[in-house]
């Protein structure tokens, strides 16, 4: 081969090569998937059988300038899982009642 190829190849390689780390974007962490409902919650806090959520919600109750801001807790009112099913359910349905 000829020097003046091999040089001119090897000048490519070396603007490729640097013109890659140049423009290299940094890779940001996805956040991990977790199947919430849309109220929210996962599924570990709503009851299959019954259709509620167990999660306590923090409401305001109050808002005086004087007494500042009351809080109380009450009950999720979402009344059904409407989130991604897991995949058990699809492969392996529950024939049987639980012992």
């Amino acid at each position: 081969m000829d020097p003046v190829t091999l040089a001119v190849g090897g000048g490519l390689v070396l603007l490729g090569y640097l013109g890659g780390l140049l423009s290299r974007r940094k890779r940001t962490p996805e956040p991990p998937l977790t199947a919430d409902c849309g109220c929210g919650h996962s599924l570990a806090l709503h009851d299959p059988e019954a259709g509620t959520c167990h999660a306590q919600l923090e409401r305001m109750t109050a808002h005086n300038k004087y007494a500042g801001t009351s809080y109380e807790q009450s009950q999720c009112p979402c009344r059904q899982y409407v989130g991604p099913r897991p995949i058990e359910e699809f492969l392996a349905p529950r024939y049987l009642p639980p012992a």
